[in-house]
């Protein structure tokens, strides 16, 4: 089962993003038309800093409040409602880059995520927003790095959220297979450094980190063994064996499944790039 906050990870990391309008807005109290009439036609990082306010998408009723925020909300109708004197909110709209990237469901959707209400958050929509109006490419830069900044912020916060029993746990886990990564390693062993039976073990990692345990234990020794590959003269069998596998040629098999190109095949590629 992958957490919604993992799928939109997903999509950022997979999806050139164009940012437009950022805005810092106030809002009475009462109800406000918002986009009663016409769809919204971007997406929108929307998170509230100050009072409380309804959000009506297509009928559906969301409450906004600090330490609350959405992500999404594509070719939606919206009405706001303000439930106190006022109501202060911080907004983005984005969309894909390209026009062949067609927006996904996931953008569709009102996702509701909290977000923590630091000093850290304050200071990143501050310079957002004074750069709203920047049109130099280090400005637009810097822009949508802020943006992307924002939303792995309200992500990692929902992360610890929705997993604040099992965090230390699963960080320990990923801890623990960073650093022994070359030796031999089992979901059971993993799961019984933590007193866990082997299927629950599982079910919280991968509600943690979006894959299985076994998985990102052969992600990040492929991710390793590719880095030995690029960059060091070791043969495939001594990679092999550096990162765990004793039989090269499951190794391989595993190495090609990851990344399309076998050991020897990106070895031979880094010699051409890199002649001697």
């Amino acid at each position: 089962m992958d957490s919604k906050y993992e799928d939109l990870a997903a999509y950022f990391v997979q999806t050139p993003i164009d940012l437009f309008g950022v805005y810092r807005t106030m809002l009475g109290e009462g109800p406000h038309r918002g986009h009663k009439h016409e769809p919204t036609k971007k997406c929108a990082l929307l998170v509230a800093l100050r009072g409380e306010a309804e959000f009506a998408y297509d009928g559906i009723s969301y409450m906004l409040h600090p330490g609350k925020a959405f992500l999404g909300g594509y070719n939606r109708h919206m009405e706001i409602i303000v439930h106190s004197q006022e109501f202060e909110y911080f907004l983005v709209h984005y969309m894909p880059a390209a026009p062949g990237h067609a927006v996904p469901a996931l953008m569709f959707e009102v996702n509701e995520l909290h977000i923590e209400m630091d000093a850290a958050l304050l200071q990143m929509i501050e310079q957002l927003r004074k750069l709203s109006t920047g049109l130099g490419n280090i400005e637009l830069l810097e822009k949508k790095t802020l943006f992307y900044r924002l939303v792995n912020k309200a992500l990692l916060f929902e992360r610890y959220q929705q997993n604040s029993d099992s965090q230390p746990m699963m960080e320990g886990t990923i801890e623990y297979i960073r650093r022994h990564y070359m030796e031999p390693i089992t979901l059971e062993s993993l799961a019984g450094q933590q007193g866990l039976k082997a299927k629950y073990f599982s079910y919280l990692f991968r509600k943690y980190t979006g894959i299985g345990p076994i998985d990102y234990l052969i992600k990040y020794r492929m991710n390793v063994a590719h880095e030995l590959l690029m960059n060091e003269p070791f043969s495939v069998r001594d990679i092999a064996r550096s990162v765990g596998y004793a039989d090269a040629y499951y190794f391989s098999r595993l190495f090609k499944k990851h990344y399309g190109l076998s050991p020897t095949e990106v070895k031979r590629q880094e010699s051409r790039n890199n002649p001697s």
